[in-house]
């Protein structure tokens, strides 16, 4: 545990005397003799711990406390001072001291508070972080594994789980990425640190660096105020970035410089900060693709690349259809409070047959919604929205995928009364994506 400690004293012997004597307790120290030239040092560089006089020319350590008490990346305050008054003591606690010392002290008892006061900061900043900056997804409770593949893909997890090592998961939307990146999480030494996900396509381009990174006060016109990054959040933790491919260029050689030195600079801010991350990346494209049309880094791909895990869709490991089934019939039954028992013979053979266009994520919505709707012990063909059309020997006819697909869009739109934000939601494919189908197979709305 490296704490950083500013000393903040006009008085030469008392800073000497406290940077040598901390440096020998494993400190980092640096030391200045006015509040002003403490201010300047905070802006160059991050403090955990701030030990502060109160009585020092120009800016004194009350107007110092005042002027640093609404930054939330603020170092913790502990007041040094021999010339002690009751007023100084509450002034000094009402503008954020975390402790105060009167001189003279002993330094085995500094130690302590020093440490206190570090601990407090940091969950501080870990509260806040994740209570203003980010939507934790709700953890999955199992990893259904009844196929070759995906009995393949949970050997791979517990195998890196414990590296550090850079993982890029491959797979269509819907497959299940973030489940592989969460079991990575949940199986590896970090697991008692943050799992934190950003999905680099819902954020416009201006925004992504911010929400990444962080931005100083004053960084761009709506900046008030300190903003911590997602890195910072996830330091000592995971990160996962979905959707990578929707990276901007601009932003992915600051991401390639962070996962080869773990630096990072806030936007509109010139400090390096450090962050220790591990980072999962996810993508549905092609980035070997994306490469060769000049709009993903190649040099960024081999760093992403460096334990690689492509998620087969749904179509293709059929083994797990209804293992999936029952566990998200079983969740959505403690969901809505229901007692359905299973399926009927016939909801079960439409499954296999059909190709799932919208994956794992599309058979979730279509069971969430059967449990809704049903009223008997059996799910059947009528509570599933499966686009399915019977021969004249009422044996099933194999459609092709794309007239699958566009059949389903037309039904769920009609469910949704036209509503394409509500059916994007129930095929299990984001606002953008449906769009782009309905364009393709000329459907209007």
């Amino acid at each position: 545990m490296n704490i950083k400690v500013l000393i903040v004293d006009d008085e030469e012997p008392v800073r000497r005397l406290l940077s040598k004597e901390l440096s020998r307790k494993g400190f980092f120290t640096e030391t200045a003799s006015d509040g002003s030239e403490a201010l300047k040092k905070l802006k160059k560089d991050a403090f955990d711990v701030v030990l502060l006089d109160i009585v020092m020319p120009g800016i004194d350590g009350i107007e110092f406390m005042k002027t640093i008490r609404n930054d939330p990346a603020a170092p913790s305050i502990i007041v040094l001072t021999g010339r002690a008054t009751v007023e100084t003591a509450v002034e000094a606690m009402k503008n954020g001291a975390f402790d105060y010392l009167t001189k003279p002290y002993k330094l085995e008892e500094l130690n302590i508070i020093i440490s206190r006061a570090y601990e407090n900061r940091r969950l501080k900043v870990e509260n806040l972080l994740l209570q203003e900056e980010l939507t934790r997804r709700e953890r999955p409770d199992e990893f259904i594994s009844m196929s070759p593949q995906t009995k393949t893909i949970l050997a791979l997890i517990k195998k890196i789980s414990p590296t550090d090592s850079t993982v890029l998961i491959q797979g269509e939307s819907g497959t299940g990425k973030e489940l592989v990146a969460n079991y990575i999480w949940r199986n590896s030494k970090r697991s008692n640190k943050p799992f934190i996900a950003l999905n680099c396509s819902t954020l416009a381009e201006n925004l992504i660096e911010s929400e990444l990174f962080g931005h100083e006060k004053g960084a761009f016109t709506s900046a008030y105020k300190v903003k911590h990054g997602l890195v910072e959040a996830a330091h000592e933790g995971t990160l996962f970035l979905d959707e990578i491919g929707e990276m901007p260029i601009s932003l992915q050689s600051k991401l390639l410089r962070f996962l080869d030195s773990g630096e990072f600079r806030r936007v509109g801010g010139n400090k390096n900060l450090k962050a220790d991350v591990r980072i999962i990346a996810a993508t549905n494209r092609n980035l070997e693709e994306e490469i060769q049309r000049g709009n993903f880094r190649e040099d960024l791909y081999y760093r992403l690349n460096v334990i690689s895990i492509i998620v087969p869709p749904l179509r293709e490991r059929k083994e797990d259809i209804k293992p999936l089934a029952d566990y998200f019939l079983k969740k959505y039954n403690n969901k809505f409070m229901k007692n359905i028992k299973g399926f009927d013979k016939g909801v079960l053979k439409i499954f296999e047959q059909y190709r799932w266009p919208g994956n794992v994520r599309e058979l979730e919505n279509i069971i969430e919604r059967a449990v809704i709707l049903c009223d008997t012990e059996l799910i059947s063909e009528e509570d599933i929205a499966i686009p399915v059309r019977l021969q004249d020997n009422h044996q099933q006819e194999a459609l092709k995928l794309e007239d699958i697909e566009k059949e389903h869009i037309l039904k769920v739109l009609k469910q949704t009364g036209g509503n394409q934000t509500r059916a994007s939601k129930l095929l299990g494919i984001d606002r953008k994506t449906l769009y782009l189908k309905m364009k393709k197979y000329g459907i209007q709305n």
